[in-house]
């Protein structure tokens, strides 16, 4: 019998871990996005689209799977979903692992702001009107309709509407490069850029781009997450998966 696991995507690790396990004839994987993007990019896995309904709409889907493991490979600031993913776990004895890249870390030559959230993150930007370029996506936006003096670019993978007096919405999926990155924010005469601090190698162009035009970066830390096993690369999150699944058929042997 293969070895069922769920898991929780909204970042690039669990696409690329759930279509490494889908060639493995030893696993059966589902891989579950919120469906907050309207243009999704459906995986060569298995997936699924849509909440569970909290943690008990979650144990429900667990057990009724039959699941094995649970990876969390949500996006760092998807707090709720990884809290959930935890309490789940915990109550059904599903093995849970996060997969998790590192937070960026500031260089030589950055200008970051950093802040505990949006909302310090619109205070952050001061009274004087400026050109802010942003892509903290569309549940983040209404923080800043309290600073709508300024003239906000906002990048995100589906067009919306900000709600904000003099706001811009630019659709586009990265992976995005520096020199794309140093166009878009000579052109757009941008003076400050706001980010969630993602970690993503995808994104990382823009900060790059803010260092080498002195740009100031308001940088949005990480919030608390639950202490779980967590690994910083695929290929680890398919190790673990993989011992698991070895140590489960080993105790079917023997029974």
């Amino acid at each position: 019998m293969a070895f069922r696991v769920v898991i929780l995507g909204g970042t690039s690790e669990g696409r690329l871990l759930s279509e490494q396990l889908a060639g493995d004839d030893g696993f059966s994987v589902v891989l579950s996005f919120a469906g907050r993007t309207r243009s999704l990019q459906p995986p060569r896995a298995p997936y699924r689209v849509g909440g569970f309904g909290g943690v008990p709409g979650l144990i429900e889907y667990l057990r009724a799977e039959r699941c094995a493991a649970l990876v969390d490979a949500t996006h760092p600031f998807a707090a709720q979903m990884s809290r959930h993913a935890a309490q789940a776990a915990a109550l059904t004895g599903v093995a849970l692992l996060r997969v998790e890249c590192p937070p960026w870390q500031p260089v030589q030559g950055d200008r970051w702001i950093e802040v505990p959230d949006m909302a310090a993150a619109a205070r952050a930007l001061g009274e004087r009107p400026l050109r802010v370029f942003s892509s903290i996506g569309r549940q983040e936006v209404a923080a800043f309709r309290a600073a709508p003096q300024h003239e906000y670019l906002l990048r995100a993978v589906d067009d919306f509407d900000p709600g904000l007096p003099r706001a811009r919405v630019l659709a586009a999926r990265g992976p995005f490069e520096l020199q794309g990155e140093l166009e878009l924010l000579a052109r757009e005469r941008i003076d400050i850029i706001v980010s969630k601090n993602a970690g993503t190698a995808a994104t990382y162009a823009k900060l790059a781009a803010a260092r080498a035009l002195q740009l100031p970066v308001v940088m949005v830390v990480r919030p608390a997450l639950p202490v779980v096993p967590t690994v910083a690369k695929v290929e680890s999150a398919a190790s673990w998966l993989r011992a698991l699944a070895d140590r489960h058929q080993a105790r079917l042997d023997v029974s």
